[in-house]
């Protein structure tokens, strides 16, 4: 399950996703995140749906890696699922046994809930972080929240915070399960016995997963200081973000998606 954990990767490509500006990706999640919220019928789902292939599609990234991005929260979708499906309440009853009672219209909410997540998801994943480098990620969210030094905001620091714990997702995930196949090897059983006894042996995982995390955080604050860090100011950059007329366009499509879920919501409201 580990291993299937896709959070904070970046996928090296030559795609017109890749090449966005990623100021204009951080606002097209947000517009793309808008939308989603803002689809209320199965055809304007189906229309966010056939958009996130197109995506995947261009951003030349396997369907494998996708569903791994998913699978890790497969629990979650299933239990929305049910809570929908047995808590929403309509007019056409298709089965009752005893208090039990599923209506069509839980079905309804159940697909179109699940859809949501699934969308918003592999979506925000796809336009952010598989085809945005860490730096370029960097870049953007200190570029973008830059009004606010105005106010005292350290943005720079701030932006190399949510980077550096973006980008140490994986390392993590890798080392846990270095830890844990270890702790295999030694005898250890993660996956019988009683709630209380498995949330105990999780205890010889979680010591040394701290342990390696504060080591890894102070051989990065010492890698970070021999080389004369000392946060944004004066500092210069080797990658200079422009926007070019593609990022204009990428922008007005998102802004248009917005408006035709709208449309469809208000004209095919199934």
């Amino acid at each position: 399950m580990l291993k299937d954990v896709t959070l904070g990767q970046f996928f090296p490509g030559n795609s017109i996703l890749h090449r966005l500006d990623p100021r204009i990706k951080i606002i097209a999640v947000i517009l793309f995140i808008i939308a989603v919220f803002t689809a209320k019928s199965a055809v304007s789902y189906g229309f966010l749906v056939l958009l996130l292939v197109g995506m995947v599609a261009i951003s030349k990234i396997s369907i494998r890696t996708v569903a791994k991005s998913i699978k890790p929260l497969l629990i979650i979708i299933i239990f929305t699922a049910v809570t929908n499906i047995f808590w929403t309440k309509g007019e056409n009853l298709l089965w009752k046994w005893k208090s039990i009672e599923v209506y069509a219209e839980g079905l309804r909410a159940a697909a179109l809930m699940v859809t949501r997540l699934i969308t918003l998801i592999t979506g925000t994943f796809v336009l952010l972080t598989y085809t945005t480098s860490p730096m370029a990620l960097t870049d953007a969210i200190e570029r973008l929240t830059s009004p606010l030094k105005k106010l005292g905001v350290p943005t720079h620091e701030f932006a190399m915070m949510m980077t550096i714990a973006l980008r140490f997702i994986p390392t993590l995930i890798e080392e846990t399960d270095k830890i844990i196949s270890a702790q295999k090897s030694r005898g250890a059983d993660f996956e019988t016995g009683s709630l209380l006894k498995r949330a105990k042996a999780i205890v010889p995982i979680l010591i040394p997963l701290f342990i390696s995390a504060f080591r890894r955080a102070d051989e990065l604050a010492s890698a970070m200081e021999c080389r004369l860090y000392h946060g944004g100011e004066g500092r210069t950059k080797m990658k200079i973000l422009k926007l070019h007329a593609y990022d204009f366009a990428a922008l007005l499509f998102f802004v248009a998606v917005i408006a035709v879920t709208l449309l469809i919501n208000k004209f095919l409201y199934i």
